[in-house]
This record gives structure tokens, C-alpha cells and sequence, in this order.
């Protein structure tokens, strides 16, 4: 590593262990040198698919469709996880087209951004009956208004039978959150740092957050804190954990980017 890294607001890491601060918790992360590095997202199956987006409105934000709901595809039974086609149908069964003609995904577009799904447990006079309807939890998040939205579907009549709304509630981030956030921070002046040490490592320039591998943590503002991060846990934030391809750490702890908000922000 060469000693001109260390004047760059990221400093490359390889090897050491950084510990962040979410509310009262104090969280530690070890970096393992320039192994591969695991990238977290959400659950199997249940990763965002974006709709699909095309062009640009007049009022900067990118339209969607809405596809139709599948034919049913191959079934699990019982307590089975969700099969692939029971994931792809409730995932479009959830979201209604009034719900994604009023939502807005990270990326500024029509619709929920899409976090996870997960078998719904049976109700509690369902427990002991091998024919109970299988359920699947849908949980997305609109970023319109910040709000986590959980609805569950009964596979087997299609219906949405219960929608829960909660805000500040913050789930793991999506893979494409954090690639979304890492692009943010990329596109920012205060990204400098981290273009930089990428030079620094690669010989090369950082335009895309598909140079790096990612991981993250969601960020909630403790009380007392710094101002500028005060609406975060109300706001969906994030700190990154890049790494270059092949490579080292990229030290990004100074930043929290505010994905509702589209910012990047610096601690002191």
C-alpha cells in the first residue's frame, strides 16, 4: 500500500476491525484484508426487482409498468419455503396499481421499492391443519413518504388479506439500495475521498458502484447527535462498507448517505 493513500478522506484498510455506531449499540466489524467480501441485501428471493423503468418524466422522475400477475407456477405445501414462482407471482399480487401509481422507489421512479418476502406464519386456528392456505409477507418501502409497507397475500386465492404501514422502521438495505447509495456518494463532491483511494488501489477511475463490492449498515441517528444526521431512522440511511474488487477496504465511516433525501452526509 502506498503512503500517498493515507491523505484521502477514505483511507484503504486491509485487514483491521471498525466499529460502528448505530443509536445506543456499538457495533464491531471486522474487515478481512483483500478476501472477498459478502454483500448483503435482502433475503433470498426477496431481493428488489425494480420495475421496469423507462425514460424520464417532466417532473424528473423515471415511470414504470406494472406487469401482470403470473400464472401460479410451481407450489410449495405446507410450511415449505417459498418456491421461486410463488415469490415472483406474490411479489406482483402485492403490489396493487394504486399502490404503485402513489409510491416512489430509491431510485426516484413509480413504485415501492422492493425488500423482502417471506412465508407468513399460519393463523393461530390454522396451526394444526395440513390444508391451511399458504401466506407470503411482502415487505416494501415507499420513499415518497418513508414509509415500510408489509401485505400478505394469500397464495392461494391471490388476495391481499392484511397491509401494515409503519414509519421508522428500518430494515437491512436491499442490494439495490446499496448500490444506489454507493452511487450517490460517487456522484458527490464529498465522494472525493473515496475516488481517490480507488485511484490509489486500481490505477483506474471510479465511476460505478459495480467497481466495488458492497455491504452496509443502516444508520439511525442517536439522541444528541450530530444535526446533520438528525433524520436518520425517520430518513432511510445508510453507511457503506465498499471494497475494491480483488482488493482492500475503502474507509467511508465519516459518511452517511440519506437515501430518502438523496445526500450524502459527513460526521464529526
Amino acid at each position: 500500500m502506498r503512503e500517498t493513500v493515507h491523505r484521502h478522506l477514505g483511507k484503504l484498510m486491509a485487514g483491521v476491525a471498525i466499529a460502528t455506531v448505530g443509536t445506543a449499540a456499538m457495533v464491531a466489524i471486522t474487515l478481512p484484508g483483500t478476501a472477498g467480501a459478502n454483500e448483503t441485501g435482502g433475503s433470498k428471493g426477496g431481493g428488489t426487482r425494480a420495475a421496469q423503468q423507462t425514460g424520464q418524466g417532466a417532473d424528473g422522475t423515471l415511470p414504470g409498468v406494472v406487469e401482470q400477475a403470473p400464472a401460479e407456477g410451481k407450489k410449495g405445501k405446507g410450511l415449505d419455503p417459498l418456491t421461486d414462482d410463488e415469490i415472483t407471482r406474490v411479489e406482483k399480487l402485492a403490489v396493487s396499481r394504486q399502490l404503485f401509481d402513489t409510491s416512489q422507489n430509491v431510485r426516484g421512479g413509480r413504485g415501492p421499492e422492493r425488500l423482502d418476502v417471506q412465508l407468513a406464519e399460519p393463523e393461530a386456528d390454522e396451526v394444526d391443519d395440513p390444508n391451511a392456505p399458504r401466506r407470503a409477507d411482502v415487505t416494501v418501502y415507499d420513499y415518497r413518504d418513508d414509509t415500510l409497507v408489509t401485505r400478505t397475500v394469500n397464495l392461494d386465492t391471490g388476495k391481499v388479506e392484511r397491509t401494515a404501514a409503519q414509519h421508522g422502521v428500518q430494515p437491512p438495505l436491499s442490494r439495490a439500495e446499496q448500490i444506489e447509495a454507493a452511487r450517490v456518494l460517487i456522484a458527490d463532491a464529498l465522494g472525493a475521498g473515496l475516488k481517490a483511494d480507488y485511484k490509489d488501489a486500481t490505477g483506474k477511475e471510479l465511476t460505478s458502484p459495480d467497481q466495488l463490492q458492497l455491504s452496509s449498515m443502516v444508520y439511525r441517528a442517536a439522541p444528541g447527535g450530530s444535526a446533520a444526521v438528525a433524520r436518520c431512522g425517520e430518513h432511510r440511511c445508510t453507511r457503506l462498507f465498499p471494497k475494491v474488487r480483488n482488493g482492500p477496504w475503502i474507509d467511508a465511516r465519516k459518511f452517511v448517505i440519506d437515501l430518502s433525501a438523496r445526500k450524502v452526509l459527513q460526521l464529526g
